[in-house]
């Protein structure tokens, strides 16, 4: 009532005058600077956290050195495992079962006899041992990364901090042909010259030679946190992100919890759990005309049909999600007694998840994208460590609080963001689907090839996105 009579009215005093715009001045400040601090506000908690034996010590101060390490192996280590392996019992495969059972057994026993006989271990630790790797104490337990800077940086040239981080049944090894591209593209042929990168790879705690977690409710936000600290500890204010799988979430969870430190975000899968009757109408309207809902002609390609791309084809895929989700411990003590058990569940994975048509094929289409020595010194990394039990854990911590992964979807992350969508890639997620929770989607990219581990299988093509999306980022 006061606004409508006030510019009717030509009897308030000159200090109604001022005083009135003064005020309206002052509240709608107020409100824009609510409106624009809102997105600062609402951040995911960073905590802290005790993951050692016992209870955390109430004096001294944490042991913050950062350590050389290097990865070590002994005769008495390769004699039983050679043992293990001569006495492994196989189960005679289903006719033209290819890998629709899982791992086809005949199959199984061509790897172990090259396990036995051919692969050299010995080499495989120097391969391992050429990029400088270290550990560092966080939070009572000992994280293990890698740290790879530039040989040669040109004049004026800035080298950018690039956390990558690997989810499972991978390891920091995955990223070992990516790296040169990144810290010398010049070397390799990439035009992106102008980007040049130093990059940490750290070992999610309970993963290869990063310690396991001794207390429960180790999960993605401790996670972040702990490589927060880490990239801290190096002397880094800001750096970039990069991650897949577990990889993807605890990377998204770094953002959403410091996004002042996070230059940029890149994913090369993204999980949003958002549903509703919008994201329905979108699902069902989108495979008749998916421009009315957002949907671009290839988001249409790779959802639909969709009953059979996000619901069969997953729950297939996903049943190792349950038992890891439920009780890891049980399955798993077989798993680090055996390994060709081991090497068997793990590199099912590297099959399907790398393309889903090799579920077709006798040999899982295993060696078409990698070779053996690569397969298996993945494998040897859980084996020598003993970690599948403690990264299967990983599962179970996250999926008991949050049962469909979406808990974190309601923080939105405001850091730039680069999405490069791989065609085989277990779930597609548009980016209009994405521009729920990331909010500041500066690249999205249909990747023409490639499926779940891309910096193993597509290290180039991946090495391309980052500089593409880090280029925009610097323009910005």
């Amino acid at each position: 009532q006061t606004i409508l009579w006030l510019p009717r009215s030509f009897e308030y005093s000159q200090k109604n005058a001022v005083l009135v715009p003064v005020a309206a001045l002052g509240v709608g400040g107020m409100l824009f600077y609510w409106l624009r601090s809102g997105h600062k506000i609402k951040t995911i908690d960073m905590g802290d956290g005790w993951w050692g034996s016992g209870e955390r010590p109430l004096k001294g101060k944490e042991d913050e050195s950062i350590r050389p390490f290097k990865i070590e192996t002994s005769d008495k280590e390769i004699e039983d495992l050679h043992r293990r392996l001569d006495q492994a019992r196989f189960t005679p495969h289903l006719e033209g079962a290819a890998f629709h059972y899982g791992f086809n057994s005949s199959y199984l026993q061509k790897v172990v006899a090259y396990w036995r006989n051919q692969f050299d271990w010995r080499k495989q630790v120097e391969v391992l041992n050429k990029y400088p790797h270290f550990r560092t104490t966080i939070e009572g337990i000992d994280i293990h990364f890698i740290h790879v800077k530039p040989s040669y940086v040109p004049h004026g040239r800035a080298v950018r901090p690039l956390l990558m981080v690997h989810g499972w049944p991978g390891s920091f090894y995955e990223f070992y042909k990516i790296i040169p591209l990144l810290t010398e593209p010049a070397k390799h042929s990439l035009n992106e010259g102008d980007v040049v990168f130093e990059v940490i790879c750290p070992s999610i705690p309970g993963y290869g030679f990063s310690d396991a977690p001794h207390q429960k409710g180790f999960d993605s936000i401790a996670a972040a946190r702990i490589f927060h600290k880490l990239m801290n500890r190096l002397g880094f204010k800001e750096y970039y992100l990069q991650g897949g799988d577990w990889g993807s979430r605890i990377t998204t969870n770094m953002a959403q919890m410091l996004p002042q430190s996070v230059k940029g975000l890149h994913l090369n899968v993204v999980f949003v759990g958002k549903q509703g009757l919008g994201r329905m109408i979108c699902i069902m309207l989108g495979a008749y005309v998916p421009w009315l809902v957002g949907l671009s002609r290839e988001d249409a390609q790779r959802i639909y049909p969709f009953m059979q791309k996000n619901i069969y084809d997953v729950l297939r895929e996903s049943g190792y999600l349950h038992i890891q989700a439920t009780k890891p411990d049980t399955a798993g003590c077989g798993l680090n007694d055996s390994p060709v058990g081991l090497a068997a569940y793990i590199l099912e994975k590297f099959s399907t998840w790398t393309d889903k048509s090799f579920l077709d094929k006798d040999d899982g289409g295993l060696e078409s994208k990698y070779s053996l020595d690569e397969l298996l010194t993945n494998v040897m990394i859980y084996w020598v460590t003993s970690s599948i039990v403690s990264s299967m854990r990983f599962y179970k911590e996250n999926f008991s609080k949050d049962p469909d992964l979406t808990a974190h979807s309601r923080v939105g992350v405001y850091v730039p963001t680069g999405i490069a969508a791989f065609p085989q890639e277990i779930l597609h997620t548009p980016r209009i689907w994405a521009k729920d929770v990331y909010r500041n989607i500066i690249t999205y990219s249909y990747m023409p090839r490639g499926g779940h581990f891309a910096a193993f299988e597509e290290p180039k093509l991946l090495a391309q996105d980052i500089m593409q999306f880090v280029r925009k980022v610097e323009q910005l």
